[in-house]
């Protein structure tokens, strides 16, 4: 048991990763009821660059310099990569899947972690509980398919199944990159220079290709969506998730990995009458399984080149 001062400091950081594993599964929510108003890469652009502005202006008041030229490059090419590739083309998907099956498919973001880990930085070693866990995701997300086969025959269906996976592809590069070029920047104020500079890039994008329109104008659900994502999902959960990772074992602050399909699931089949078969229900936990066993070998092997 942990000395009563030791479990007092943590407090906060367990109640930022309770944030984090509940909220950031509400956004699938928010972004599927967003997407049909606004196109996702301009629901995902203004919502990065609001949250981007907020939080490099929090710093900035503070009196943090502007990073030079090369951080800011580096910090720019990581939020093209995890945001505009990721988050933009994640929001996208929401108009043409339920969002459920996409907080199940991007649960699978650790195994892409670990194949571009291996190619990249040759650090991995392909344990048998990696393999387990890897083999077992990708058959978890195969599985729920089976619900999905006539859906599968229509081209949007499967256009959304792409840009979700493509989406979890991005994140993991993302992710790579930024541990291998380490860059000495505070973390939440890196995170809000990625934001805004995505954020421009995706808003300027469907700007000039004229993708931005309102399908139904400025109503007030996609106003209650924008704001949610911006305050509620970039805002307040990621600076908690930053926080919690600061602060608590890489292996426990991972939890929320396994916590926000739950939430996102639950959402869409109470709220957007999406169904929800026991067949979901097992192969969405064997995909989360086989997460784990990812998480739990990656640990390992840390574990070892620390001892």
């Amino acid at each position: 048991m942990l000395p009563r001062m030791q479990r007092t400091t943590k407090t906060p950081a367990y109640i930022a990763l309770s944030l984090v594993s509940i909220f950031w599964g509400t956004t699938f929510l928010a972004s599927h009821i967003g997407v049909k108003h606004l196109h996702g890469i301009m629901l995902s652009g203004v919502r990065m660059a609001a949250a981007g502005a907020l939080l490099t202006g929090f710093f900035l008041l503070r009196g943090e310099k502007i990073p030079g030229k090369p951080v800011l490059g580096r910090l720019f090419i990581i939020g093209l990569i995890m945001l505009f590739g990721s988050n933009g083309l994640l929001t996208w998907s929401m108009a043409y899947i339920p969002s459920g099956l996409g907080a199940i498919i991007a649960a699978t973001v650790p195994i892409w972690v670990t194949i571009f880990s291996f190619f990249l930085v040759k650090r991995v070693k392909l344990a048998p509980m990696l393999i387990a866990g890897m083999v077992l995701g990708f058959l978890g997300v195969a599985g729920i398919f089976y619900n999905y086969i006539n859906d599968l025959l229509n081209p949007q269906f499967r256009f959304g199944i792409l840009l979700c996976c493509a989406s979890c592809m991005f994140w993991a590069l993302g992710s790579v990159l930024t541990a291998r070029w380490a860059i000495k920047i505070n973390y939440l104020y890196g995170a809000g220079w990625q934001m805004l500079l995505s954020g421009v890039v995706m808003v300027l994008t469907c700007l000039c290709t004229g993708i931005y329109r309102p399908h139904d104008g400025l109503t007030i659900d996609l106003w209650e969506s924008l704001l949610y994502l911006i305050f509620i999902g970039s805002v307040l959960t990621y600076s908690a998730y930053v926080f919690a990772l600061n602060n608590l074992p890489p292996s426990l602050a991972s939890v929320y990995a396994y916590i926000n399909p739950i939430v996102a699931v639950i959402l869409g089949w109470m709220i957007l009458d999406e169904s929800f078969t026991w067949l979901m229900g097992l192969c969405g936990a064997v995909t989360i399984g086989g997460v784990f066993l990812v998480n739990r070998s990656f640990a390992k092997q840390k574990s070892y080149e620390q001892a």
